[in-house]
């Protein structure tokens, strides 16, 4: 199931037929034939971009023939009984992929009339995340809430985040949160990275981290390389697609290949996801766009 509202992105729907360029950097000189050393950080794919006409287990197969090890879910799983949760964790062992990351809660963290909701929710998805084998659960901050000022907001997320570090404590889940630009949800709280990065700090928990999601960034404020330089240490994993369109790296206006390269010199080593709807050869354009990240980094 999609977690996002596909309007604006599908308008690039039309540019199918395009091919989409190389993306691989040019060995750099005197780097001829010396072995490269593996990217610090882990490269995941986001499920809900990519055959979404297939059945769940085949989709995982279209992964890993792309070369992926980790996948990242939304809600996929709702309908599933403990025998198909036993299923796909045999298919996914059998393929060497693991589940890295998982969303699904109904309720934000920042509305503070729905915390006991929001808590409840977080409670069913720790048996969720349990079944998936997966040790990291994005949640979001929810829309504005009338009424409330923008400062009595930010402090809701602190409390309500705080609340949700004291249920993972000693839990082997880390709390993802996510920024969302305004052109494609006006209402949603929190669409400043900088903004959350302060509520990152505020919170100050190492199960609680960032989830940076540089498509809705380069949207809403840009500057997307010196947000990450200054606050990697809270980030926990960052979403790659390019704008517009929500397609791969080199379809748009995001300098991918300078953002790697600063991730490997900051030895960023946790996960990297693509959330992009591929144009073209979905596993073509997957291998590429996996091959960019691990080469760039190493150059």
């Amino acid at each position: 199931m999609d977690r996002r509202a596909f309007n604006r992105m599908l308008a690039g729907a039309g540019m199918g037929a395009l091919a989409a360029p190389s993306l691989l950097p040019a060995a750099a000189p005197g780097r001829q034939g010396t072995a490269a050393l593996p990217a610090p950080y882990k490269i995941s794919i986001m499920l809900w971009t990519v055959f979404r006409d297939l059945p769940f287990e085949q989709r995982l197969e279209k992964v890993s023939d792309a070369g992926y090890h980790a996948v990242e879910l939304v809600h996929e799983f709702k309908d599933w009984t403990d025998a198909h949760y036993r299923r796909v964790n045999r298919i996914k062992r059998r393929l060497g992929v693991t589940f890295d990351t998982t969303a699904g809660m109904s309720h934000g963290v920042g509305n503070p009339k729905e915390r006991d909701a929001m808590l409840k929710d977080l409670h069913g998805m720790l048996t969720v995340c349990d079944k998936l084998e997966c040790p990291r659960l994005i949640v979001m901050s929810g829309n504005v809430v009338p009424g409330m000022t923008r400062d009595e907001q930010h402090q809701s997320c602190i409390d309500g985040l705080k609340r949700a570090a004291e249920m993972v404590e000693g839990k082997n889940i880390t709390i993802l949160v996510e920024n969302i630009d305004p052109e494609e949800n006006p209402r949603y709280f929190l669409t400043s990275v900088a903004e959350g990065f302060e509520i990152m700090r505020a919170v100050n928990h190492p199960q609680v981290k960032f989830l940076y999601d540089f498509y809705h960034e380069q949207i809403a404020e840009g500057n997307l390389i010196e947000k990450m330089e200054k606050n990697v240490d809270l980030v926990g994993l960052f979403h790659i697609a390019d704008v517009p369109h929500r397609h791969q790296p080199g379809t748009g206006e995001i300098n991918y290949n300078n953002i790697y390269r600063k991730m490997a010199e900051l030895k960023y080593d946790r996960y990297v996801a693509m959330e992009f709807m591929p144009l073209g050869d979905p596993i073509k354009i997957l291998r590429t766009a996996r091959e960019q990240a691990e080469l760039v980094a190493t150059a």
